[in-house]
């Protein structure tokens, strides 16, 4: 690790006498290491001189991704504790609905996803809120793909419907449904734009919670300004 570490700041590259002298390692057992490193393709010799290799670049990758992942877990706990119901946060990105992240406890449970998010998008506030945010075009396309159906009494029952709706809908404003994914469960999604991606946070509560559902929504959609840099990771992830 030293001996990766100290080929990074050398942009040009390090002979291993060098690289051995500022590691404060022997030279036989830095050639070693060395030639190990270059095998297993962390580093890469190129006259005399070594640079990081494939493999070490993308380890430093995986470490920036987990990084953001980790941001956007912590806003959303924050969220979760500060409004006392699960929070998701989601995009639409190249055509598909993705739930990047799920806050959740014991006491405040989240949604079972007993029918696929990316498929069910018409039926739950979390795709409401992300197709009202696209043109006419998008959403016609998204639902030729995924047509609306009834998944319980109280969902759209086709793509007509469902457009009228979304067409009705103020943009930027929290997109409310009730039981019509899952009986029993009521959702609120804020709209939120990250960069030119449509974007989502979104919380639920049973349905019997009925009458807090849009305070809390409204209270999640005051405090989301704060935590965009950590939601901005996640166009990347």
């Amino acid at each position: 690790m030293r001996l990766l570490e100290t080929v990074a700041v050398h942009q040009y590259g390090a002979p291993a006498k060098q690289l051995a002298r500022e590691t404060g390692l022997a030279l036989p057992t830095a050639y070693h290491l060395l030639r190990t490193l270059v095998h297993e393709g962390y580093l890469r010799r190129d006259k005399g001189l070594f640079f990081l290799g494939d493999a070490a670049e993308r380890l430093s990758s995986s470490g920036a991704q987990q990084k953001r992942r980790s941001a956007v877990a912590d806003a959303l706990a924050y969220c979760r504790e500060s409004v006392g119901a699960p929070v998701y946060y989601a995009l639409y990105r190249a055509g598909e609905i993705e739930v990047m992240c799920v806050s959740d406890s014991r006491e405040t449970p989240a949604v079972e996803e007993w029918a696929d998010f990316r498929e069910t998008g018409h039926a739950h506030a979390i795709g409401q809120c992300l197709l009202s945010q696209l043109d006419e075009e998008a959403r016609r396309d998204h639902l030729s793909r995924y047509p609306a159906r009834s998944l319980t009494p109280y969902s759209v029952r086709d793509n007509h419907a469902l457009l009228r709706r979304l067409s009705r809908t103020p943009r930027m404003e929290p997109v409310v449904e009730r039981q019509e994914y899952a009986l029993g469960t009521v959702c609120a999604a804020i709209p939120i734009t990250v960069g030119t991606t449509a974007a989502t946070m979104a919380i639920s509560l049973p349905v019997h919670q009925s009458e807090y559902l849009l305070p809390a929504a409204l209270r999640l959609q005051a405090g989301i300004g704060r935590h965009l840099g950590a939601l901005s990771f996640s166009i990347s992830i």
